[in-house]
């Protein structure tokens, strides 16, 4: 890590950590603890895990929309560098009389104006988070991946589970691989659901899990394969794809059988309550690597032309 952001920061250096929901934004502040840092914490109101205010040095809620304030909080702490980690729903921003309930202040405004006003600007996740960063940016306060700080959170390539995947799912993992990067490169959602080389379900605003769940309920035969694979242009300072046992579970209890992830680029939470639970269901886990998905991909041609 010699270029990134956890050599940088100096021991003691406060560290900004704006927090969304799930169980990354804990394992981020106690790697941050770790190095001596002083983690001031910015928790995204109905998201983040009251959990942080007890590992944190400083912990405060803050409103989505409240851009303008979450800049002042870090200012205020002479926070130069930040970190974001967790997931924050974007089905918000789509229900009704969102913006009387999260009033956006005048920074916000500001910035998300050709997003939501003007219509100039598109709403996908890489363009929204591109203009927070930005707004922090202006500020003075820069961000840093969170695996900087917690590196070892990035999954290394290989099978985690003693089930390996079959050939046939090998197959159904790399028809899905390509359709996942595609996806990413639209920046429409990193999950693609898969069975028999045939696309039952594709990510898009709702999430990896209810992803998960709507192809269970069009294919009661179970037996899918669900691969997640990071963007083609993938900024790893936010929406890198994280994975965590709550993912297994949905996956098992809509009838999956295999969960394919980009090794080195996917963030893996309570790894091994994952493994464990994997191996008691009979599921497989994998972490491919682009090159291992390619010979996939000339086993399979192979195979279809010898047929």
């Amino acid at each position: 890590m010699s270029e990134l952001a956890g050599d940088n920061a100096s021991s003691g250096e406060a560290i900004g950590l704006i927090a969304g929901w799930g169980r990354f934004p804990i394992k981020v502040a106690r790697a941050l603890k770790s190095q001596g840092h002083r983690v001031v914490c910015l928790g995204v109101q109905g998201h983040a895990d009251p959990e942080l205010a007890r590992i944190c040095d400083e912990f405060q809620e803050v409103g989505l929309c409240r851009l303008g304030g979450q800049i002042r909080q870090f200012k205020r702490r002479k926070v130069k560098l930040a970190t974001m980690a967790g997931k924050l729903f974007k089905t918000i921003l789509f229900e009704r009389f969102t913006w009387l309930r999260h009033l956006p202040d005048p920074t916000f405004v500001r910035y998300f104006l050709p997003h939501f006003v003007t219509r100039r600007r598109d709403r996908n996740d890489d363009s929204l988070l591109l203009t927070v960063v930005q707004a922090f940016a202006n500020a003075g306060i820069r961000f840093a991946p969170a695996t900087d700080f917690a590196p070892e959170l990035l999954v290394n390539a290989g099978t985690l589970t003693r089930r390996k995947p079959s050939a046939y799912e090998r197959a159904d993992i790399a028809y899905g691989w390509r359709m996942a990067k595609e996806m990413g490169r639209l920046d429409v959602g990193q999950s693609v659901v898969i069975k028999g080389r045939c696309a039952l379900a594709i990510e898009a605003v709702e999430g990896t899990d209810d992803c998960i769940r709507r192809a269970g309920s069009l294919c009661r035969s179970g037996g899918f394969t669900v691969v997640k694979t990071a963007k083609p242009q993938q900024d790893m300072r936010f929406d890198v794809p994280t994975i965590g046992l709550g993912t297994l579970q949905t996956l098992q209890q809509s009838g999956g059988r295999v969960l394919a992830v980009e090794a080195e680029k996917t963030i893996v939470i309570d790894e091994q309550e994952m493994i464990d639970f994997a191996n008691q269901h009979g599921m497989s886990i994998v972490a491919c690597s682009a090159a291992e998905v390619a010979l996939w991909t000339e086993d399979d041609s192979e195979a279809t032309e010898a047929a």
